[in-house]
């Protein structure tokens, strides 16, 4: 390959993102006039690479949050929650290649107790309610609102997700339900009558029989769960990202356990109970539900689900599991994709 064709293959892989967000600002379509160092170009009068710690108030004390800011687009400003609970925005990295390929605006973010947070150890702070005022203070900090605001939340935080939109969808524009059901039980129910018998017999009684014991630390468990409930229900990929593994290894486990449980398979914490179904109804903004066919979540819920909002598109992932993002990802990002623009462009 010649000089010039490398060349040309580095503008193109570099500034052709930056290049089709000003195209699309013709014809006073963006609300300012953006340069190309404008669009790499923060306010902060030290620049960390969009990293800001931003401080949350709690009935417990002022902490702070990590959060890591991608781009500059005053018309869609997308706000990742990951899951867990306690997890880390690791495994979502992967929304940066296909986000800033659109000249999208995101933000990373590393809810309180995770790991690149503050990781306070009042218990009474690990509840759905108090995560919900977390998000909302999150938004006011990046400056979205009702004009911009996309609220994109996988697993828990596809839970947090819709329990913030349902206290606070005055300021968001679209919502995005990543591999979620509205109902704990119903996922619990799911798991035990769908997925378990998937298993081979004398696995699932292994695992049962951990269980019963509450012998969770025992390696075994592990060791049954990753081959036979991961590797098929949570990521199917045959070697997992390295966003996701170093995730899994900075989980913050006391906070998991509390309000999850032990593991994936089902729920057993404080969330077991928490159950929405019936408000979606109340849910009025554009609303995206994913599911995909090899989940922890029944996809014929997370279809339903997309009925039950008042303005809601369903994603099915068919190769696809709980993150299905990574092992379905084409299509995943495609539909996501394509309905941040709509709701963008009015269209839905």
């Amino acid at each position: 390959m010649s000089l010039n064709n490398l060349s040309m293959m580095r503008y193109v892989t570099l500034f052709l993102p930056v290049v089709l967000l000003l195209a699309s600002c013709h014809q006073n379509t963006c609300p300012t006039q953006v340069s190309l160092a404008d669009y790499f170009t923060s306010n902060d009068s030290v620049e960390a690479a969009g990293i800001k710690m931003i401080p949350v108030k709690t009935p417990v004390g002022e902490f702070k949050v990590w959060t890591k800011r991608f781009g500059n687009n005053p018309k869609i400003k997308i706000l990742l929650l990951h899951g867990g609970p306690a997890m880390t925005h690791e495994y979502m990295e992967c929304f940066e290649t296909f986000f800033m390929r659109e000249g999208f605006e995101f933000y990373e973010y590393d809810q309180l107790g995770s790991y690149y947070s503050d990781q306070p150890k009042d218990s009474s702070l690990w509840t759905t309610e108090r995560f919900v005022e977390e998000v909302e203070q999150v938004r006011k900090a990046i400056g979205a609102d009702s004009s911009n605001f996309y609220v994109l939340g996988n697993s828990w935080g596809g839970i947090l997700a819709m329990e913030y939109a349902l206290k606070y969808q005055q300021h968001i524009k679209g919502l995005l339900v990543s591999n979620m059901m509205a109902s704990a039980p119903a996922y619990g129910k799911y798991a035990d009558e769908v997925l378990a018998k998937q298993m081979k017999p004398e696995v699932l009684a292994e695992i049962k029989e951990l269980e019963a014991k509450k012998d969770f630390a025992n390696p075994r468990y592990m060791e049954l769960l990753i081959p036979n409930f991961y590797h098929e229900h949570l990521c199917r990929l045959k070697e997992w990202p390295d966003g996701f593994n170093r995730a899994m290894k900075h989980v913050n486990g006391e906070i998991y356990t509390m309000m999850q449980g032990p593991s994936e398979f089902g729920i057993s914490g404080r969330l077991a109970h928490w159950d929405i179904k019936d408000r979606l109804k109340e849910i009025g903004v554009s609303t995206l539900m994913i599911g995909a066919k090899y989940d922890t979540m029944d996809p014929k819920a997370m279809e339903e689900q997309s009925k039950l909002v008042k303005k809601g598109r369903y994603l099915y992932c068919a190769n696809g599991s709980h993150l299905s993002m990574w092992d379905d990802q084409q299509v995943f990002m495609s539909g996501v994709i394509k309905f941040i623009k709509d709701v963008d462009a009015g269209s839905f």
